[in-house]
């Protein structure tokens, strides 16, 4: 069937979000809606588009938050991946959240920084072992030739680590992002969104305004 695209539409209006109900720190105002999309049973309430650049072209998927502290938003991925490789070029990136269950979205942008190597091995180590083995097996991002070279590999490393601890490979490993800038979206009826902003400034003080939407 051949949808008519232009009319798919949704008028939003579950909540409204004022100055007023904001909290001082955006890192703590994230926390208050995540935990809210959690508490919910929102389905991966952690996944968040993550967008890099390189040479002037971006790109973007999804990836799982995987853990938010005072300093920012950690997760964790192949360092010779596409997405590696662009923040080895350019460590400013955007991530971006969407609880359509909430009608919100929570866009975040700031720099990523490798994590500690305790921090990607503390996390490591807590992983599914066949997501240990995984890490292994992909070369993330890299052509291969089909199916069947992917569980060749996962075979042979099921082997090698077969009746011990499964390392940490040493090109897989943590990024947290440091925000400079979130924005907080509440969509409202007629498409007159509630959009408002936290802004480094100076000093590490976040200034709060109001965007039109």
């Amino acid at each position: 069937m051949d949808h008519n695209i232009a009319k798919i539409r949704h008028d939003y209006h579950l909540k409204g979000l004022s100055e007023a109900d904001l909290k001082a720190d955006p890192l703590k105002q994230f926390r208050l809606w995540f935990d809210e999309a959690v508490e919910a049973g929102i389905s991966e309430a952690n996944a968040m588009l993550l967008s890099t650049v390189s040479n002037g072209r971006p790109s973007a998927r999804v990836v799982l938050l995987k853990d938010l502290d005072e300093q920012g938003f950690s997760f964790f991925t192949n360092y010779r991946s596409r997405k590696g490789r662009d923040m080895e070029e350019n460590s400013q990136v955007a991530l971006t959240f969407f609880w359509k269950e909430f009608e919100r979205q929570v866009r975040i942008e700031g720099a990523a920084v490798k994590t500690s190597e305790e921090e990607s091995s503390e996390y490591f180590a807590v992983r599914p072992r066949g997501s240990q083995i995984g890490a292994w097996v992909s070369d993330q991002s890299e052509v291969i030739p089909d199916r069947e070279f992917l569980e060749g590999k996962t075979k042979d490393f099921e082997t090698k680590f077969e009746g011990q601890t499964v390392s940490r490979p040493p090109h897989w490993g943590g990024y947290r992002v440091i925000p400079d800038f979130i924005e907080f979206w509440q969509g409202r009826p007629s498409r007159l969104h509630d959009r408002l902003a936290y802004t480094k400034s100076e000093g590490n003080v976040w200034k709060i305004e109001r965007l039109s939407p």
